[in-house]
């Protein structure tokens, strides 16, 4: 019978022969987790720390038994140019990582995490704790000046996602939340932010003035006035600081061709059309990105690039 430890290092193993990495820790670290969340709620803006802390569960449930471990799981994912017909003219657009694909990103880790544990006699459930908080807790990652994780060899292009298991752990990782030392002496992603939302006194943004939290509101509420429009720079997200750091300097040009749109379905975004009255197949376009979640701030994104 195979001792657990010997069980996680086939898992990580396996996983990094997929051009991923991943870290196992202890589940008796949830309230840690939660505490250092709650740490953090004198350095956030109100109400984004009331939005926050909704996405996650300190009691969690599974469909096995006990939760003996947290894992998370570090995918490299590109930024995407996607493009819309214009006035018989493209506009293309980034999008950061992270925001495509993201449920088949999920559903294809917990697949092959199953194929690995499910033999061992041991089970995953897909988790909802602060998995940037704990890749760095983990060793896994590390914060940027910028409130970014960054991975080895993937820099901030990466998505992280989390897993509750049922693995015992013999040999538990629970380091200091550390930004990394590169970024002491770097002021890039600082000085490249148009808004000042970044400071060199933590790696805590200042929410309020970040470009990216205001693009991924509603699309009914409105820029504030003080974001001025030459600023944006993607149809929703932002990549101002991760474009300049040097950590990203092997991923910084990683992209990825996205949906595009042609002028008719470009003039249907732009008019706010509800999801579900939308032509089948501009819907399915949606679907196929894995996009439904950010469709509602495309107009009011859209039209900043398009003046309308």
């Amino acid at each position: 019978m195979k001792q657990n430890q010997e069980i996680i290092e086939n898992f990580y193993k396996k996983i990094e022969n997929k051009g991923y990495k991943a870290r196992f820790v202890d589940a008796k670290h949830i309230p840690d987790l939660k505490n250092d969340i709650q740490q953090q709620k004198a350095y956030m803006y109100p109400k984004f720390y009331e939005e926050y802390k909704k996405y996650f569960e300190f009691i969690p449930e599974v469909d096995f038994g006990i939760i003996k471990s947290l894992i998370v799981i570090a995918v490299p994912v590109p930024q995407f140019e996607i493009t819309f017909q214009y006035n018989s003219k493209p506009l293309s657009l980034k999008i950061p990582p992270t925001y495509l694909y993201g449920q088949k990103i999920v559903d294809d880790l917990e697949e092959l995490s199953k194929s690995i544990l499910n033999p061992e006699g041991y089970n995953i459930n897909y988790g909802r704790f602060p998995v940037k908080t704990l890749a760095v807790r983990s060793g896994l990652a590390k914060y940027g000046r910028n409130n970014i994780t960054y991975v080895s060899g993937m820099g901030s292009f990466h998505r992280l996602v989390p897993f509750y298991s049922d693995v015992p752990i013999e040999e538990d990782i629970w380091v200091e939340r550390e930004m990394m030392d590169e970024c002491e002496k770097c002021n890039a992603c600082m000085n490249n932010c148009p808004t000042g939302a970044i400071s060199n006194e933590r790696f805590l943004l200042k929410v309020d003035r970040c470009l990216t939290y205001h693009n991924e509101q509603p699309g009914h509420v409105p820029f504030p006035e003080w974001i001025d429009r030459s600023w944006h720079n993607c149809i929703v997200g932002c990549l101002h600081c991760q474009k300049v750091c040097p950590m990203n300097k092997k991923v910084k040009n990683w992209i990825e061709k996205g949906p595009s749109f042609n002028e008719k379905e470009t003039k249907i975004l732009l008019q706010g059309t509800n999801f579900d009255d939308l032509p089948q197949e501009l819907k399915n376009k949606f679907k196929e990105y894995d996009f439904m979640n950010d469709f509602e701030t495309i107009p009011r994104n859209l039209g900043v690039f398009l003046n309308e």
